[in-house]
């Protein structure tokens, strides 16, 4: 396969090209080939702190050219991991990318498979990809003491924090009038404000960012040492309507609205863009301090 393939047209496309690409060396790596053990690089950041220095070539994605395949397309996961759809999906796909250099060869459990794909296979459903039938997680072997199983310490991950998820995009009010930014406090389980900046990278791609800290209007079951962590993410998940909402240009300042829904997940409901002329919105928010729903 052309090697141009893999220079992404927008993030929300390198999760599944890497994912696709990998299907046929994968299938063909041949367990019984010579290998050799090498020193993970500084410039891969993807695995840099994976919890092992060396690592075995060719992998398991059959990619033998440290610089020229292993290292630029790890670079592919990292839109993904970024998201943080699970907290064990680095060592997942390090196990196959950067296999550990042992005296046997170490693959993914069927179990970790299932459980970074039932986290992280919504996030590709929100970019309209399914999880691609090469990892299929039938064709990892299910004895746990022959591969790399799951840790129990992350099998309560998160459950007790609100989370980002895919979502339909939420409404943007442009100049609203003070009634309706109170409404939306009032019905609405937290409100913030927080710059988001939109610029693009030397790719071509846009990249959306959280710029400083997030203040509070109504807190709601937010933590604050979490929730510009948990918008970022929420960016980086829902990359279309991130397009669609976020202006390019400089940091634009945004009341953001929603609500914790039952499974966890965090949902936003209204954005209302914060300008210097929208006088309503800066009277609602100092209103609010004494304002009864």
């Amino acid at each position: 396969m052309d090697s141009g393939f893999f220079k992404p047209l927008s993030m929300a496309m390198s999760y599944i090209v890497i994912l696709l690409a990998m299907a046929c060396p994968y299938m063909a790596f041949d367990m019984g080939q010579s290998t050799r053990c090498v020193t993970i690089p500084n410039q891969m950041k993807v695995c840099r702190d994976v919890g092992y220095s060396e690592m075995r070539l060719p992998n398991f994605l059959g990619h033998s050219n440290l610089e020229g395949e292993v290292v630029p397309r790890s670079e592919d996961w990292r839109p993904l991991l970024q998201t943080g759809c699970h907290p064990q999906a680095q060592a997942f796909l390090c196990s196959l990318i950067a296999p550990v250099c042992l005296d046997t060869f170490i693959q993914p459990c069927r179990s970790l498979c299932v459980a970074v794909r039932d986290s992280c296979a919504p996030v590709l459903a929100c970019q309209g990809h399914p999880w691609p039938e090469a990892l299929d997680c039938d064709r990892f072997p299910a004895e746990e003491d022959m591969c790399l199983s799951p840790h129990a310490k992350f099998s309560h991950f998160a459950k007790d924090l609100p989370k980002p998820a895919c979502q339909n995009c939420p409404a943007v009010e442009e100049a609203p009038a003070m009634k309706t930014v109170l409404d939306a406090f009032c019905h609405h389980d937290f409100a913030v404000t927080a710059k988001i900046h939109r610029h693009r990278q030397p790719t071509g791609e846009p990249e959306f960012e959280v710029d400083g800290r997030v203040e509070f209007i109504r807190q709601g079951p937010l933590l604050p040492y979490d929730t510009r962590h948990l918008l970022q993410q929420w960016l980086l998940i829902n990359l279309r309507c991130a397009n669609i909402l976020v202006r390019p240009g400089r940091a634009q300042l945004y009341v953001l609205t929603g609500s914790v829904q039952p499974d966890g997940s965090l949902a936003l409901t209204k954005l209302f863009p914060w300008h210097k002329k929208d006088a309503n919105i800066a009277v609602a928010t100092r209103k609010w301090k004494h304002h009864r729903c």
